[in-house]
């Protein structure tokens, strides 16, 4: 399965964006998804992960609360809602698949990337 994630951009703390992740290739409903994000010196950390049918999700502790996975299978499409954006969630993010029926968090458990986009929340 091939991805692509759009939608980050330069937003003052405090706001929002919604990245998407488009899916194309083979049956995006047989995927659980996630997306992670790295920041500069940092290793690549879980954000989130969504389960094939978006039933469930998980996500991680910073991110609680704030953040929200989602995804539309009809489109072939994954979303990362993002509020009350803080300037430690400067990273680029990347959308993730792994065939089966639930998410884990380490990177090294999916298969297909996405490129990344970068999202950079100013103070």
């Amino acid at each position: 399965v091939q991805l692509q994630a759009f939608g980050g951009g330069l937003v003052q703390a405090g706001g929002s964006l919604r990245l998407s992740c488009t899916a194309s290739g083979r049956t995006f409903s047989n995927y659980v998804m996630g997306w992670f994000r790295q920041a500069p010196g940092k290793e690549r950390e879980f954000v989130a992960g969504i389960t094939w049918s978006g039933s469930s999700a998980l996500y991680a502790d910073s991110v609680k609360g704030r953040l929200t996975i989602s995804r539309d299978n009809a489109k072939n499409t994954l979303y990362l809602q993002m509020n009350s954006l803080k300037p430690e969630d400067t990273a680029v993010y990347y959308c993730a698949a792994r065939p089966g029926s639930y998410y884990y968090t380490g990177p090294s458990e999916y298969d297909y990337w996405g490129q990344g986009t970068q999202v950079t929340v100013s103070s």
